[in-house]
């Protein structure tokens, strides 16, 4: 019973933890091999709820995938992400993610240009950048979606 007991309770102690894996959310991140703000992002990934699995892309693969998935040229970062039917441009907070799909604007890309200093995998001292996070349509339209200050 000793051996039993042990393994119902360890099935038991590990139960939670599954149940939080299960509902973790896919993420599909694509980036040059090696970039760290771009794994430094996807540990932001982790710690907030999500699945990111990551696929190492030539320069010239991952503007191709960019391209293909609608990431207009203005709004270009370093890794793109594909989650629940959106696509996701560079360094955008968890939180923002989330929102897609409990507001379902309707739009095709979240994305913040370039790599601003402070957004998440970048976060590397004290100085922070103002920067936006854009919502845009498939129609072409961009609006801001979310704003954060800067220092």
């Amino acid at each position: 019973m000793g051996k039993l007991s042990t393994a119902v309770t360890t099935a038991i102690a590990l139960f939670p933890a599954a149940e939080v894996l299960a509902e973790a959310t896919s993420i599909d991140v694509r980036k040059t091999n090696g970039c760290g703000c771009c794994l430094a992002w996807m540990e932001h990934l982790k710690e907030n709820g999500f699945a990111p699995t990551g696929q190492d892309m030539f320069g010239g693969g991952l503007i191709r995938f960019k391209f293909d998935n609608a990431v207009s040229q203005r709004m270009v970062s370093c890794h793109t992400a594909l989650v629940d039917s959106y696509v996701i441009e560079g360094h955008v907070p968890a939180s923002d993610i989330r929102r897609l799909p409990e507001e379902r604007p309707e739009a095709v890309d979240l994305a913040v240009p370039k790599m601003p200093l402070d957004s998440p995998g970048m976060d590397f001292g004290q100085r922070r950048e103002a920067y936006d996070i854009f919502l845009l349509s498939d129609a072409g339209s961009t609006e801001v979606f979310a704003s954060y200050k800067g220092n």
